[in-house]
């Protein structure tokens, strides 16, 4: 068995709430399928990834049958944050037959999607390799499973941007209109709010210029031109961190990385996932 690598994992109560919300939309008033099975029946079974991945989510994995049995026995092969080849058998099980093939959907769904979010984060950061540049996700998140979208971006070598509007002010164009002007944007959110982080985000050099003359602690060059970002680099010098939003994938962002940014958004991390393959074979003792 491997080394787990260490992730700051969400507390266990959230991920209560997650699974508990999972459990009812697909229990409802209860199992009909399940009820086919011996009711002291016993089993055991493996969990297979059928595809080359990342993992994440075994927490809410577990959670899930756990849920419904408390004294499932579950072991790991692998962990998350670890890569794996495709047909590779990660995590066996065992308890009672009914609680298994109950919570299996609920357990391989969130399985499936965060493995998928690490998966493409790792393919992200993979393309910045050599470079300094930080890839962030954004608040582009399924509803409901933000908080364990980027617990697997964490998984997959990404970093978090702010996890909501909380924790962190972006002024965006909306935001400049309604302040009058960046300059007072930016004010207004150091008297507002002293301890958070005041991001801008710019749509032009000019934009830059005044971002960076009101002190903002970040800078976001919202779909600029490799021209462009080259020029803000050279032009902001070190003054603050510059961030590129827009137009990235896994073509654009090695080039936008070597430009000499900070940090790169990206909202597909989260947004455009397509779900590990994931196969929960059961065999009754």
């Amino acid at each position: 068995m491997s080394q787990a690598p260490s992730f700051a994992r969400p507390d266990a109560a959230h991920i209560a709430i997650d699974v508990e919300r999972a459990l009812a939309e697909d229990l409802g008033s209860g199992d009909a399928t399940a009820g086919l099975l011996p009711v002291e029946a016993h089993a055991h079974a493996v969990l297979t990834c059928r595809d080359p991945a990342i993992i994440a989510g075994s927490a809410w994995f577990d959670a899930c049958f756990r849920r419904l049995d408390p004294a499932v026995q579950i072991e790991w092969l692998f962990h998350d944050g670890e890569r794996v080849d495709a047909d590779t058998v990660i995590c066996r099980l065992s308890g009672h037959a009914r609680s298994l093939v109950t919570a299996e959907r609920a357990a391989l769904n969130f399985l499936q999607l965060l493995s998928a979010t690490a998966t493409v984060t790792a393919e992200y950061v993979a393309a910045v390799a050599g470079t300094s540049v930080r890839v962030l996700d954004t608040r582009k998140t399924i509803p409901g499973l933000r908080v364990a979208q980027k617990y697997a971006v964490r998984c997959g070598g990404g970093h978090n941007q702010r996890m909501g509007l909380y924790d962190a002010i972006l002024i965006k164009e909306n935001h400049i209109i309604a302040a009058g002007g960046i300059g007072a944007a930016v004010m207004a959110a150091r008297r507002q709010q002293p301890n958070l982080l005041v991001e801008v985000e710019v749509e032009n050099l000019d934009e830059l210029a005044q971002a960076l003359d009101a002190g903002a602690d970040r800078i976001m060059l919202d779909n600029f031109e490799l021209a462009q970002m080259l020029e803000a680099v050279r032009y902001t010098a070190g003054r603050a961190p510059l961030e590129v939003s827009g137009n990235v994938d896994l073509h654009s962002i090695g080039q936008f990385a070597r430009t000499g940014v900070d940090f790169i958004s990206v909202g597909a991390l989260t947004k455009h996932v397509h779900a590990v393959d994931l196969s929960l074979r059961l065999q009754l003792d």
